[in-house]
């Protein structure tokens, strides 16, 4: 009797474990296959990649934002701003929106601003779209830059939006990143084309007048 009580317990203890280990399976399928809707989600970082594991796009507060990451690999870069950053098929850094702002102990305003960039592969950004208005900027346009990864060379070519003195400019500039012509008008409504040679010079500058 005691045999056969003992047989009992062991073939209803594996019958309870393998309906335990199929609900379990059964759950985890769901969770993966199936859309999960959620009226809030908090959290310090989130991780979006590829079936393969590859990351994608991570968004992050700034105690938890990310260095530089190059296929999968992680430098060290301290930056002041949370926000998202984009990464390409092999994992690598092309982008991101960034933002941020507070006041130092001085009760003046710092890294106050945003940023949405398009990284070159394997170079830096060249489509930027940037605003800061702190104790130490104050501009905001679209900045279009020429990225050679190999030189280590990044020159601005174009530039469209509002300078520090409150200006409205249009530059264009040379391989070098050298303005060689700027549409600008200032605050006072005065407008101005403006033509220049290598060195900064004025060649030329038409007036309305």
């Amino acid at each position: 009797m005691k045999k056969l009580n003992q047989t009992f317990l062991f073939i209803y203890s594996l019958l309870i474990t393998m309906i335990f280990i199929i609900l379990l399976i059964w759950f985890s399928r769901q969770l993966i296959h199936n859309n999960v809707i959620f009226d809030k989600i908090e959290a310090q970082q989130i991780r979006i990649v590829e079936p393969d594991g590859t990351l994608r796009m991570i968004i992050s507060n700034h105690s938890k934002f990310p260095g530089i990451i190059v296929k999968g690999k992680e430098e060290t870069f301290d930056r002041p701003q949370a926000g998202m950053l984009f990464y390409n098929d092999e994992g690598s850094e092309n982008g991101g929106l960034i933002f941020g702002g507070s006041k130092n102990d001085k009760g003046e305003v710092v890294n106050s601003g945003g940023s949405l960039s398009f990284d070159r592969y394997m170079g830096n950004q060249e489509v930027q779209l940037i605003g800061v208005n702190d104790k130490d900027d104050r501009f905001a346009g679209l900045m279009i830059s020429d990225s050679h990864p190999a030189e280590n060379k990044d020159p601005s070519r174009i530039w469209v939006g509002r300078n520090e003195n409150g200006s409205s400019e249009i530059a264009l500039m040379d391989s070098s990143g050298k303005k060689r012509l700027i549409l600008q008008v200032l605050p006072n409504g005065k407008s101005s084309m403006t033509f220049l040679d290598e060195k900064g010079k004025i060649l030329n500058s038409l007036n309305p007048n």
